[in-house]
């Protein structure tokens, strides 16, 4: 008997320093890749979706119209820290998705995961394509992601425990979800199904469960006062964006999308493991629920096949598990081939997806390589010389129409880049109807000389009067954008042709 009390609490301290270091080196590869990101966010400018973040940061609200108010008061906390130094500003974005690597290693952990099963998680996700992207700008997706992780693994821990407190955590991290974009609904649509139709049921029963829904709705109680005021905007802009995703084709290929650009291609065997094995456990059945409903329903609705990133990270985690306890089982030198093979092909996958979505090299082929496949990144180039050429315009135009000049944009990119790179050259506030721009109004009193930008000649023409051709827009180095292809010219216009409140009743738009 005290031979067994001696041995017990060394296995016990034994297994704390193995847990410690795991952690260490999940927190390891979070750190890697999070430096990586820091190092090469500054090769370009802001992306036209950033520019939309940073203007709606200038003008916090309880809502805006293309999203909920946690990204922009993100942005401003960003802005209060770091001024427009972009890797400053996109390292929230970058800290979101090293959580998100992190978690995703725990997660294995918890599901009974060993070192290698921890490893194999967190390097699946920390190189899936959307976390990749996401570090490399400020986007709501960042933080949507990381929301939908961390409810993941807390209801890992609820379930693994048994303990309902966890769902004060969870209520947390959906309410926040809820401020910070709209879909996660799908995602709790997954849980309620998850907890009504397997075990967790019993979780009804809890007073926990209901604090925790209560959480959720009381942190979303500001954004949904302000939808109610400005009559569910928000939906009617999401009805726009769906209806033009459909047109444009952008939620084509969905089931297909889910294996190569919701997480990592080599990790497909993981997740459909994982799925089949939450499937199976009677414990963990309600995360299949929580994974297959939003993935049906994004589908049924045609919804983008990235909204469902999400999802993955736990089953990759329990099929990481699974593939771990099944190696176990085999010689050394089989176990040894099956890691050298699958980790090569993961490495190849990698380097493929790294190449392409982060901006490694500012020059030579391999920068061509990845704007030739990334339009994303294409759409950081030639800010800057907007507002340049805007500001050259402004000067050459004579004192009296200086003194009474406004500049209107056609979309929410050049409205951010006039308003926040325009700054130092002492640009007026932009006019523009998109979004929550809208919402801002116009100036008093009204400008008779207008710059216009983002219509071609004859959209110009038919809104304000007077106009000539005064400039284009394009960028250096020749990159081929939505700004250099589709709005090219810059007009100088007289007054519009109906009165402003008339034309601001006509011209809400959304983008």
């Amino acid at each position: 008997m005290p031979a067994i009390d001696a041995a017990g609490p060394q296995v016990s301290a034994a297994r704390g320093a193995r847990r410690r270091a795991d952690t260490t080196i999940l927190l390891g590869i979070a750190a890697t890749i999070a430096l990586l990101h820091v190092l090469t966010d500054n090769r370009y400018g802001f992306h036209r979706d950033e520019l939309q973040f940073l203007s709606d940061a200038r003008h916090l609200a309880w809502g805006y119209v293309a999203y909920p108010p946690f990204t922009p008061f993100v942005e401003r906390i960003g802005l209060v820290l770091f001024g427009l130094w972009m890797p400053g500003l996109r390292l929230f974005s970058v800290l979101a998705q090293a959580a998100a690597t992190l978690t995703a290693g725990l997660m294995a952990r918890e599901l009974g995961g060993a070192r290698l099963a921890q490893v194999t998680a967190a390097l699946a996700v920390a190189f899936s394509v959307l976390p990749l992207f996401q570090s490399t700008e400020f986007q709501y997706t960042s933080f949507d992601f990381l929301w939908w992780v961390l409810i993941a693994y807390f209801v890992i821990r609820l379930l693994k425990s048994d303990d309902a407190r966890w769902w004060i955590a969870i209520g947390a991290c959906i309410g926040l979800g809820l401020e910070t974009k709209y879909a996660i609904v799908f995602y709790v649509a997954g849980i309620l199904a998850g907890v009504i139709l397997t075990p967790a049921r019993r979780f009804l029963k809890s007073g926990w469960f209901w604090t925790g829904v209560a959480l959720a709705l009381l942190i979303f109680l500001p954004n949904f006062m302000w939808l109610v005021r400005h009559n569910f905007v928000s939906y009617d802009f999401l009805r726009h964006i769906h209806a033009r995703d459909v047109g444009e084709g952008r939620a084509d290929g969905f089931l297909r999308q889910q294996f190569w650009l919701c997480i990592n291609l080599a990790a497909a065997p993981l997740w459909l493991a994982g799925l089949w094995g939450v499937a199976r456990n009677r414990r963990y059945r309600m995360l299949a629920w929580m994974a297959v409903v939003p993935v049906l329903l994004f589908w049924l609705n045609k919804g983008r096949s990235y909204y469902t990133s999400g999802v993955y990270p736990m089953l990759v985690a329990m099929g990481a598990a699974m593939a771990e306890r099944w190696l176990s089982s085999l010689p050394r030198w089989g176990r040894r081939t099956v890691e050298t093979i699958y980790f090569a092909v993961f490495a190849i996958v990698s380097a493929c997806l790294c190449a392409v979505i982060i901006p490694i090299a500012s020059s030579g082929p391999l920068e061509q390589f990845a704007l030739s496949r990334n339009g994303d990144m294409r759409e950081e180039f030639g800010w800057n010389e907007l507002v340049r050429t805007v500001a050259g315009i402004r000067d050459s135009l004579p004192p009296s129409e200086q003194a009474h000049l406004g500049i209107t944009t056609g979309n929410y990119g050049e409205y951010g880049a006039i308003e926040i790179l325009g700054r130092p050259y002492g640009l007026p506030e932009p006019i523009g109807t998109t979004n929550s721009e809208y919402l801002r109004g116009y100036p008093t009193p009204a400008p008779t000389t207008l710059i216009v930008l983002g219509l071609n000649a004859q959209e110009a023409n038919a809104i304000f009067t007077g106009c000539r051709l005064a400039g284009h827009n394009g960028n250096a180095e020749g990159v081929r954008n939505e700004e250099s292809q589709y709005h090219p010219d810059i007009f100088v216009c007289g007054p519009p042709r109906e009165p402003w409140p008339e034309l601001w009743k006509n011209h809400q738009n959304f983008g």
